[in-house]
């Protein structure tokens, strides 16, 4: 029996728990789960991809068959090269439906080997999104409980004064 390989993919810039919430709900569901950081040119994000795999590398140091990667270009030929036919995506509220939705069947009209799994987040991280995270934190917002403490002390060293 071939090994069941999911991919989730994001920015996670940062990652927050919510992400860690879907990463530890589906460890059951899948054999291997690879957290796939995009590195885009055409963003300008808060941390680089390298310290952004460095930080949840970290944070599934403990976590038995989760690995993170980075990748750039399209989703499908990444899952190809690392032998993936799963896409983890999380959807917090309908709004985020129709645009997964459309991604999930470009993806597979790409490639027909892969399916898309979609989860919705515990209650406790419905509301969370990197974007929201990032602004809270430069506001002076108290985030502990929403994103892991190694974050928290990422966050304060690019928002010096917190």
């Amino acid at each position: 029996m071939s090994e069941k390989i999911a991919v989730y993919p994001g920015s996670f810039d940062p990652i927050h728990n919510g992400h860690l919430d879907l990463i530890d709900r589906c460890r059951p569901l899948f054999d291997d789960i690879l957290v796939a950081v995009l590195h885009n040119e055409g963003k300008d994000p808060l941390f680089s991809a390298a310290e952004r795999v460095e930080m949840i590398s970290e944070l599934l140091a403990d976590r038995p068959g989760c690995r993170v990667m980075a990748f750039s270009g399209l989703l499908v030929d990444f899952m190809d090269q690392v032998g993936a036919r799963a896409v983890i995506r999380g959807l917090r509220a309908v709004s985020d439906f129709e645009y997964e939705f459309q991604m999930a069947l470009m993806n597979r009209r790409l490639n027909p080997r892969v399916e898309t799994v979609f989860m919705m987040p515990s209650q406790d991280y419905s509301y969370l999104s990197s974007r929201l995270v990032k602004e809270v934190f430069s506001l002076g917002g108290n985030l502990r409980g929403l994103i892991p403490e190694p974050v928290i002390r990422r966050l304060a060293g690019r928002f010096p004064g917190r």
